[in-house]
């Protein structure tokens, strides 16, 4: 059986999309479409929550935020939300985020929708100038850190277990893939 999940004809527009208000569901905007997944699984949400802890403290260091879950304009009627975001000081108050203000975008893979973080969301943040985008793997923790080059992310550096990912910009903070999975 299949079921509306929202009573709506036609593309979304951002302001529709910004009436809904605070939802549990996590609901993107892509241009007029809403992208619906299920809330993460506790395996993902420990990684993310793991590297948030390191993130934040680094994040603090240098007078910037951290923040879980968040909208992020990254241009009219493009609102995704993505696991981690590393900001400039921002309004707390304001229902999104600009991209103007995200210095790290940070996203854990899950296997039901890893080709929207790697295709779609890559795409979008980069053409957003958004400067540094960090994929994290559910099975091991490898850490992807790509930097954008032009209208595209060039991949810096692959982290696997053993090893550990330096990141000097935005933040500085050591990052193992081993401290992020349980």
């Amino acid at each position: 059986m299949t079921a509306a999940v929202f009573d709506h004809d036609g593309p979304w527009t951002e302001e529709e999309y910004l009436a809904r208000g605070e939802t549990q569901q996590r609901v993107e905007l892509f241009d007029g479409s809403l992208h619906v997944t299920p809330a993460p699984t506790p395996r993902h949400q420990r990684i993310q929550r793991n590297l948030g802890n390191i993130l934040e403290a680094a994040a603090r260091e240098v007078g910037l935020e951290l923040l879980e879950g968040v909208n992020v304009r990254l241009k009219p009627g493009r609102i995704p939300i993505p696991d981690l975001v590393v900001t400039e000081a921002i309004d707390f108050d304001r229902p999104v985020i600009e991209a103007g203000d995200v210095r790290l975008v940070c996203e854990v893979l899950s296997p039901s929708n890893a080709a929207t973080d790697k295709v779609l969301k890559m795409h979008y943040y980069a053409a957003a100038d958004i400067e540094w985008y960090l994929l994290v793997e559910q099975e091991n923790g490898t850490l992807h850190l790509y930097r954008r080059q032009g209208r595209h992310y060039r991949e810096e550096s692959v982290t696997k277990p053993g090893a550990a990912l330096e990141l000097t910009e935005p933040v500085q903070a050591t990052i193992r893939p081993e401290d992020l999975v349980p």
